[in-house]
């Protein structure tokens, strides 16, 4: 069993693969410029130059991933520092020496916003250590984005207004609901968040950042124009579309599966909240079919996806789904098999992809509370002997969960 859920997995993320959701979408025409950005920015290039031969380029990846032979910038994330400053200034400059008559064509795809930071305001320090405690907070990436593009000289469409050029923009979702305004920032998308909305985060969350603050207050007054709105005439030279999301890598995975001759449903690919509530809901869920058939008979498997938060107050490491893990561990009344991983190969700070729930995790006996205390899912399964280490996988369509109910 641990070989199919690893086998799903795999082949969903084959089936999703960059390189050819990017060649299917690619418009006829030939781009004077591509700006290629985040976790998939490789293989959506790839795709893009086998389609128009030599095309001058910009491409910025997280460090450590392959750049498929290509030429890149590399930057950290998800924290920015001086590469991903320095890279984003190199965005900007390119677009601005665009002709009105230019064709850019953008390929972007999660974890663009920390490759790519051109603060607004603040400082790059200032615009780091607010990154990190906005990502410890328990905020979604909703809530963070907001936050960030209106920081920013490049996200929130700015970068559409930084030039003068048509665009094409294709992108790989990493967030629930596909919203283009969230992946990497939007920094060619209309915004609908406000200055007014940015502020109520830092509220709703405890943080003061007081430069931040002065920043975010002077655009509420108008000393600072605000964000692309989707009245803003500048759209009119944005095409855009989604060339993969979560839902696509769910479906891979129960196409396969039902191959295999398996029943699997799909819950839903946009469950977002706290990892630990969202494990809960999938552990009375399991319960309920195993008791009385409802809403599922069993066995079969159940799918989902989207993007869970962690607040983090301890001081151990892991991820959102080695979390939801621990979490649905703790909360479970009898073993059952699952995988949890994000599709970009490392989820949070502990460099493996996510991890499986085995029968054999609960012949362990460990106690998952002192664990959870530490926010140390990461420790916990390394204790199990079953993290899924993969290596960045060059893609990033958002969280994957495989649960088998028998």
């Amino acid at each position: 069993m641990e070989a199919l859920l690893k086998e799903a997995f795999f082949q969903a993320l084959k089936a999703t693969d960059p390189y050819r959701l990017t060649l299917k979408a690619l418009p006829r025409e030939r781009p004077h410029l591509i700006l290629a950005v985040g976790k998939g920015a490789a293989p959506m290039l790839k795709a893009a130059l086998e389609r128009y031969g030599e095309v001058p380029y910009h491409l910025t990846l997280p460090l450590g991933q392959d750049p498929m032979g290509l030429k890149a910038r590399f930057a950290p994330h998800p924290l920015p520092d001086e590469r991903s400053l320095r890279a984003a200034e190199e965005a900007l400059a390119l677009v601005k020496e665009l002709p009105p008559k230019a064709h850019l064509l953008a390929l972007l795809s999660g974890g663009g916003s920390a490759l790519w930071c051109a603060p607004l305001g603040v400082s790059l320090e200032e615009k780091r250590a607010l990154t990190e405690a906005l990502l410890k907070s328990g905020a979604s990436i909703g809530e963070v984005n907001a936050v960030r593009k209106h920081l920013s000289r490049l996200k929130g469409g700015r970068l559409l207004l930084a030039t003068r050029a048509r665009v094409t923009a294709l992108l790989l979702s990493d967030v629930p609901g596909d919203d283009p305004s969230v992946i990497a920032s939007g920094p060619f998308s209309p915004d609908p968040t406000t200055y007014a909305e940015a502020l109520a985060v830092l509220d709703r969350y405890g943080l003061d950042f007081p430069g931040a603050r002065r920043v975010l207050e002077e655009g509420l007054t108008g000393g600072l124009p605000e964000t692309l709105k989707p009245e803003d005439p500048a759209l009119k030279r944005l095409r855009l579309r989604i060339v993969g999301k979560n839902l696509d890598l769910l479906k891979a995975a129960q196409a396969f599966l039902r191959g295999e001759g398996h029943r699997a449903a799909i819950l839903s690919d946009r469950f977002g909240g706290e990892a630990r509530a969202l494990a809960r809901f999938h552990a009375e869920l399991v319960e309920s079919v195993r008791a009385h058939g409802v809403p599922f008979r069993k066995p079969l498997f159940l799918l989902s996806g989207g993007e869970a938060q962690v607040r983090v107050q301890g001081g151990g490491k892991g991820g959102r789904n080695l979390e939801f893990l621990l979490a649905l561990y703790a909360h479970l009344n009898a073993p059952l098999y699952a995988l949890a991983a994000d599709s970009d190969g490392l989820d949070g700070t502990g460099g493996a992809a996510g991890a499986l729930l085995t029968p054999g995790v609960w012949a362990l006996g460990l106690d998952p509370r002192l664990y959870l205390e530490a926010n140390d899912s990461l420790g916990f399964f390394a204790r199990t002997g079953t993290l899924l280490q993969t290596g960045p996988t060059g893609t990033n369509l958002n969280d994957f969960r495989l649960l088998f109910v028998d």
